[in-house]
């Protein structure tokens, strides 16, 4: 029971034909539902922002989509509308095993912070009590798989190591954006904090 399967944001806006498309995002939904069998636990995230989202490039005149900009806690890149609280692109994909989540862990729902990770939003301090759920259960080891892999499940992985879990990340269930290069530092990232790839 040490063990669970930690989803993340397996939502309709990262698969095809959604607002922040991810290229074969669909492709890993029925393995990620048929992984869920070996786990008693399994935990999802979901990005839920609302409307108007500081880092929306809509929500900066004169800003598009991928451009960088500098936020209080860093750097943050703009993204287009996606995952707004309460519509069909923020929901999970209609393949996806729902009722296999003990929890479902919603993220980005600060508008002035984005979220990329289940454990902290991204000024690296403001927790999502992901952290304290785990350890109330004794969990120890956590599986990652899920969207997108140089996003959100790598800021998540490389968290959850740094908070002490056994991290294993399973690729083949994964897609990523690949940004400017950033699927490879992302892997670079993971495997300096010990995130065991697969």
């Amino acid at each position: 029971m040490t063990h669970a399967l930690l989803v993340i944001d397996v939502q309709n806006d990262f698969c095809p034909a959604g607002a922040l498309a991810v290229e074969g995002a669909d492709q890993i939904v029925a393995g990620i539902s048929a992984l869920m069998d070996s786990f008693v636990s399994v935990i999802l995230t979901q990005d839920w922002h609302p409307a108007g989202h500081s880092s929306f490039a809509t929500s900066h005149a004169g800003k598009s989509p991928y451009d960088m900009i500098e936020m209080p806690y860093g750097p943050q890149v703009l993204w287009p509308e996606h995952c707004v609280q309460g519509s069909e692109g923020a929901a999970f994909h209609a393949g996806l095993n729902v009722t296999r989540a003990d929890l479902i862990i919603r993220k980005g729902f600060n508008p002035a912070i984005d979220s990329y990770s289940a454990f902290f939003e991204n000024d690296h301090s403001t927790a999502t009590g992901l952290d304290g759920y785990l350890r109330s259960r004794g969990i120890t080891d956590l599986t990652l798989v899920g969207l997108a892999t140089d996003f959100c499940v790598a800021y998540s992985a490389v968290d959850a190591a740094a908070l002490g879990f056994s991290v294993t990340l399973r690729q083949e269930l994964c897609r990523a954006i690949d940004l400017n290069g950033s699927l490879a530092k992302a892997v670079e990232d993971m495997r300096s904090a010990g995130v065991h790839l697969t």
